[in-house]
């Protein structure tokens, strides 16, 4: 008596219907050098049916050569469409490629979590250095899956806030003169925020002369010229000693916005951190 339908599960076919393995294998081989829609209109299938079996490919590979628990990871975040709507990217820095990407949660603490609890008690162990921006929800998280983990606040961040903290100065020089004494500072801002070996002729001319008139945009722009020594420094006990003296000599020039809690709070040498 029959007792329903049954199917014989084919060992060559795919998961996606109607393609075997093999052809999966090789849409997937396509799509490591071309775009989905491009293989999608050599090949007459449609685009879902590409990307279908080319994650079919990408789950072989890492059942093949499965990911290596990373030591030293990457936090970033790309932005998706219009708006702030992120997704967290996680990359190994030592392998160079990225293994994990986040969801809808985006930057909020949740969204790393979900990658740190993706991982076994061992393998959060196993990571001895994060690199990240200055995100406090990254930092928290960190501290709290990775037990043995260094916090690296990366060059390019250390190096906006300083910026942000020198133009407010210079919106304030702009905000408190007037006449022919604003009219200099106007436009000023990429000047002052170049380092001098990146200007041309013309604007090395006009940091110059910036710098002659205005004494507060003088002593702030050789404050941040003397912080880029920060990345000369080998050692940590080096590095700070050498933060240490810079953030004491703030207190003698009067610059109210390089003494802005937040500014000192964010660089990784600060207590606060």
């Amino acid at each position: 008596m029959c007792k329903g339908v049954r199917t014989e599960r084919l060992t060559f076919l795919a998961d996606v219907n109607r393609y075997t393995e093999r052809y999966a294998e090789w849409i997937g081989r396509q799509c490591r050098e071309k775009s989905v829609k491009a293989v999608s209109l050599e090949t007459g299938l449609g685009w879902d049916t590409v990307k279908d079996l080319d994650k079919v490919y990408m789950r072989r590979q890492l059942e093949r050569y499965p990911v290596e628990p990373p030591r030293v990871i990457g936090i970033d975040e790309l932005s998706i469409g219009e708006g702030q709507t992120y997704r967290i990217l996680i990359h190994d820095l030592e392998k160079r490629r990225p293994i994990w990407k986040g969801d809808e949660r985006g930057r909020k603490k949740e969204g790393i979590d979900a990658f740190f609890q993706s991982l076994s008690a061992a393998d959060r162990e196993r990571i001895n250095l994060v690199v990240m921006d200055m995100w406090k929800q990254y930092r928290i998280s960190t501290e709290e899956h990775c037990p043995n983990a260094r916090i690296h606040y990366d060059h390019f961040h250390i190096a906006k806030h300083l910026g942000t903290a020198i133009d407010e100065v210079r919106r304030f020089e702009y905000a408190r003169l007037d006449g022919d004494e604003r009219s200099y500072i106007k436009g000023s801002r990429y000047i002052l925020l170049s380092n001098r070996e990146n200007l041309d002729v013309k604007g090395a001319a006009a940091l110059k002369e910036l710098l002659r008139l205005n004494r507060r945009l003088n002593k702030a722009y050789l404050l941040k010229e003397d912080f880029d020594r920060i990345w000369t420094y080998r050692t940590e006990t080096g590095a700070r000693k050498f933060f240490d003296n810079w953030k004491a000599s703030l207190k003698w020039q009067r610059l109210e916005p390089l003494e802005n809690p937040p500014f000192l709070r964010s660089c990784p040498l600060s207590p606060a951190n």
